[in-house]
């Protein structure tokens, strides 16, 4: 399995969707679709996708 570094291409925003994908070998369109369907969801994620964004490294 891959580790958790957000990539440097094939991020959109932060790439914290991308590398959560590449660690779970599934499509980053799916991880992705799933956050934004979660939005309408009550609860932290934006601020969960905030604190991602600072714990993974960046791919080197």
């Amino acid at each position: 399995m891959a580790t958790l570094t957000r990539p440097r291409r094939g991020k959109v925003i932060a790439g914290v969707c991308a590398a959560l994908a590449n660690r779970f070998n599934i499509s980053p369109f799916l991880v992705r679709l799933l956050f934004v369907i979660s939005i309408v969801l009550p609860g932290p994620q934006v601020l969960l996708y905030v604190v991602l964004w600072f714990l993974f490294p960046k791919e080197k």
